[in-house]
Protein backbone atom coordinates (compact mmCIF):
# COMPACT_ATOMS: atom_id res chain seq x y z
CA UNK A 1 0.00 0.00 0.00
CA UNK A 2 1.49 3.58 -0.90
CA UNK A 3 1.98 6.36 1.53
CA UNK A 4 -0.91 8.97 2.03
CA UNK A 5 0.29 12.22 0.38
CA UNK A 6 -0.72 15.42 2.76
CA UNK A 7 0.28 18.53 2.13
CA UNK A 8 1.23 20.89 5.43
CA UNK A 9 0.00 24.73 4.02
CA UNK A 10 1.95 27.17 5.84
CA UNK A 11 0.91 30.54 6.24
CA UNK A 12 2.56 33.77 7.92
CA UNK A 13 1.77 33.85 11.75
CA UNK A 14 3.39 33.05 14.69
CA UNK A 15 2.16 29.40 15.41
CA UNK A 16 4.00 28.71 12.45
CA UNK A 17 6.55 26.73 14.58
CA UNK A 18 3.76 24.30 15.44
CA UNK A 19 3.32 23.20 11.95
CA UNK A 20 7.20 21.54 12.58
CA UNK A 21 5.66 19.32 15.12
CA UNK A 22 3.05 18.61 13.12
CA UNK A 23 5.09 17.36 9.91
CA UNK A 24 7.36 15.65 11.94
CA UNK A 25 4.42 13.67 13.45
CA UNK A 26 3.49 12.88 10.02
CA UNK A 27 6.49 11.70 8.45
CA UNK A 28 6.95 9.54 11.56
CA UNK A 29 3.57 8.34 10.97
CA UNK A 30 4.11 7.14 7.36
CA UNK A 31 3.04 9.97 5.28
CA UNK A 32 4.96 11.31 2.09
CA UNK A 33 4.38 15.17 3.36
CA UNK A 34 5.19 17.89 0.90
CA UNK A 35 5.21 21.21 2.80
CA UNK A 36 3.96 24.70 0.82
CA UNK A 37 4.17 27.70 2.75
CA UNK A 38 3.87 31.54 2.19
CA UNK A 39 6.16 34.24 1.73
CA UNK A 40 5.18 35.57 5.10
CA UNK A 41 5.46 32.08 7.26
CA UNK A 42 9.17 31.58 5.69
CA UNK A 43 9.86 34.73 8.33
CA UNK A 44 8.23 32.54 11.21
CA UNK A 45 10.24 29.09 10.47
CA UNK A 46 12.73 28.71 7.97
CA UNK A 47 12.47 26.27 5.09
CA UNK A 48 15.56 23.85 6.03
CA UNK A 49 13.87 22.85 9.23
CA UNK A 50 10.67 22.01 7.59
CA UNK A 51 12.48 19.79 4.47
CA UNK A 52 15.04 17.80 7.27
CA UNK A 53 11.22 17.08 8.76
CA UNK A 54 9.58 16.20 5.88
CA UNK A 55 12.41 14.55 4.09
CA UNK A 56 11.29 16.56 0.68
CA UNK A 57 12.00 19.58 -1.16
CA UNK A 58 9.63 22.77 0.38
CA UNK A 59 7.56 24.58 -2.48
CA UNK A 60 8.00 28.45 -1.64
CA UNK A 61 6.92 29.51 -5.42
CA UNK A 62 4.69 29.96 -8.06
CA UNK A 63 7.04 29.84 -10.78
CA UNK A 64 9.01 26.79 -9.60
CA UNK A 65 10.81 25.37 -12.78
CA UNK A 66 10.68 21.67 -10.85
CA UNK A 67 7.27 21.68 -11.49
CA UNK A 68 6.24 22.39 -15.35
CA UNK A 69 2.60 22.69 -15.32
CA UNK A 70 2.86 25.19 -12.22
CA UNK A 71 3.32 23.61 -8.20
CA UNK A 72 -0.42 24.46 -7.84
CA UNK A 73 -1.31 22.30 -10.13
CA UNK A 74 0.97 19.34 -9.68
CA UNK A 75 1.27 19.23 -5.90
CA UNK A 76 -2.10 19.47 -6.01
CA UNK A 77 -2.84 16.53 -8.41
CA UNK A 78 -0.70 14.60 -6.32
CA UNK A 79 -2.18 14.90 -2.93
CA UNK A 80 -4.50 13.05 -0.71
CA UNK A 81 -5.12 15.64 1.89
CA UNK A 82 -4.32 19.58 2.22
CA UNK A 83 -4.20 20.91 5.63
CA UNK A 84 -3.34 24.69 6.13
CA UNK A 85 -1.79 25.05 9.44
CA UNK A 86 -1.82 27.66 10.86
CA UNK A 87 -4.66 29.40 8.57
CA UNK A 88 -4.98 32.98 9.38
CA UNK A 89 -7.54 34.98 8.93
CA UNK A 90 -5.85 36.39 5.62
CA UNK A 91 -5.51 33.03 3.84
CA UNK A 92 -9.27 32.28 5.54
CA UNK A 93 -10.55 35.18 3.50
CA UNK A 94 -8.63 34.88 0.17
CA UNK A 95 -9.97 31.46 0.33
CA UNK A 96 -13.69 32.02 1.28
CA UNK A 97 -13.85 34.35 -1.65
CA UNK A 98 -11.62 32.46 -4.75
CA UNK A 99 -8.74 34.80 -4.36
CA UNK A 100 -5.54 33.68 -4.96
CA UNK A 101 -2.16 36.03 -5.06
CA UNK A 102 0.31 33.41 -4.14
CA UNK A 103 1.43 29.89 -4.41
CA UNK A 104 -0.93 28.52 -1.25
CA UNK A 105 -3.92 30.23 -2.36
CA UNK A 106 -3.82 28.92 -6.17
CA UNK A 107 -2.99 25.58 -4.77
CA UNK A 108 -6.02 25.81 -2.63
CA UNK A 109 -8.48 26.63 -5.38
CA UNK A 110 -6.90 23.91 -7.38
CA UNK A 111 -7.52 21.01 -4.62
CA UNK A 112 -9.98 18.72 -5.04
CA UNK A 113 -9.43 16.25 -1.86
CA UNK A 114 -10.13 16.73 1.77
CA UNK A 115 -9.18 20.04 3.09
CA UNK A 116 -8.36 20.67 6.84
CA UNK A 117 -7.95 24.39 7.82
CA UNK A 118 -6.20 24.95 11.45
CA UNK A 119 -7.12 29.17 12.37
CA UNK A 120 -4.70 30.63 14.28
CA UNK A 121 -5.25 34.45 14.97
CA UNK A 122 -5.52 36.51 18.13
CA UNK A 123 -9.17 36.80 19.98
CA UNK A 124 -10.57 39.89 18.81
CA UNK A 125 -9.49 38.78 14.93
CA UNK A 126 -10.96 35.27 15.83
CA UNK A 127 -14.38 37.03 17.29
CA UNK A 128 -14.37 38.91 14.07
CA UNK A 129 -18.26 38.96 12.40
CA UNK A 130 -16.50 38.90 9.16
CA UNK A 131 -13.95 36.19 10.09
CA UNK A 132 -16.67 34.09 11.45
CA UNK A 133 -18.55 34.71 7.88
CA UNK A 134 -16.06 33.85 6.10
CA UNK A 135 -15.19 30.58 8.76
CA UNK A 136 -18.63 29.49 7.76
CA UNK A 137 -18.12 29.92 4.23
CA UNK A 138 -15.24 27.89 4.28
CA UNK A 139 -17.09 25.23 6.01
CA UNK A 140 -19.82 25.64 3.73
CA UNK A 141 -17.55 24.38 1.16
CA UNK A 142 -16.30 21.36 2.62
CA UNK A 143 -13.30 22.59 4.71
CA UNK A 144 -13.07 20.67 7.97
CA UNK A 145 -11.54 22.97 10.71
CA UNK A 146 -9.55 21.87 13.83
CA UNK A 147 -9.95 24.72 16.38
CA UNK A 148 -8.99 26.99 17.34
CA UNK A 149 -8.25 26.58 20.80
CA UNK A 150 -8.34 28.51 24.41
CA UNK A 151 -5.24 29.84 26.01
CA UNK A 152 -2.19 31.28 26.03
CA UNK A 153 -1.66 33.90 22.55
CA UNK A 154 1.52 35.39 21.10
CA UNK A 155 -0.24 38.93 21.60
CA UNK A 156 0.02 38.38 25.60
CA UNK A 157 -3.89 37.56 26.23
CA UNK A 158 -5.80 34.86 26.83
CA UNK A 159 -8.51 33.60 24.83
CA UNK A 160 -10.18 31.60 21.70
CA UNK A 161 -7.66 31.84 18.56
CA UNK A 162 -4.92 29.30 19.61
CA UNK A 163 -3.96 27.33 16.98
CA UNK A 164 -4.92 23.63 17.55
CA UNK A 165 -1.68 21.42 19.12
CA UNK A 166 -0.03 19.20 16.59
CA UNK A 167 -1.15 16.21 17.99
CA UNK A 168 -5.26 17.22 17.40
CA UNK A 169 -4.03 18.60 14.11
CA UNK A 170 -2.73 15.06 13.46
CA UNK A 171 -5.48 12.78 14.62
CA UNK A 172 -8.01 15.28 12.09
CA UNK A 173 -5.65 14.33 8.75
CA UNK A 174 -5.48 10.46 9.92
CA UNK A 175 -9.31 10.16 10.65
CA UNK A 176 -10.20 12.09 7.32
CA UNK A 177 -7.48 10.15 5.43
CA UNK A 178 -9.23 6.62 7.09
CA UNK A 179 -12.47 8.15 6.12
CA UNK A 180 -11.74 8.96 2.82
CA UNK A 181 -10.00 5.47 1.66
CA UNK A 182 -6.78 7.37 1.41
CA UNK A 183 -4.94 5.04 3.77
CA UNK A 184 -2.25 6.58 7.06
CA UNK A 185 -2.33 5.87 10.56
CA UNK A 186 -5.74 6.24 12.32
Amino acid sequence: MSLARVVIGITGGVAAYKAAALVSMLAKGDYEVTVVMTESATKFVGTATLMALSGRPVVTGMFDPAFPLGPHIEVARRADLLCIAPATADFMGKAAHGLADDLLSTLYLAFTKPIIMAPAMNREMWAKPVVQRNVEILKQDGVQMVGPGEGWLSCRDIGTGRMSEPEEIFHGISTTLADAGSGGVA
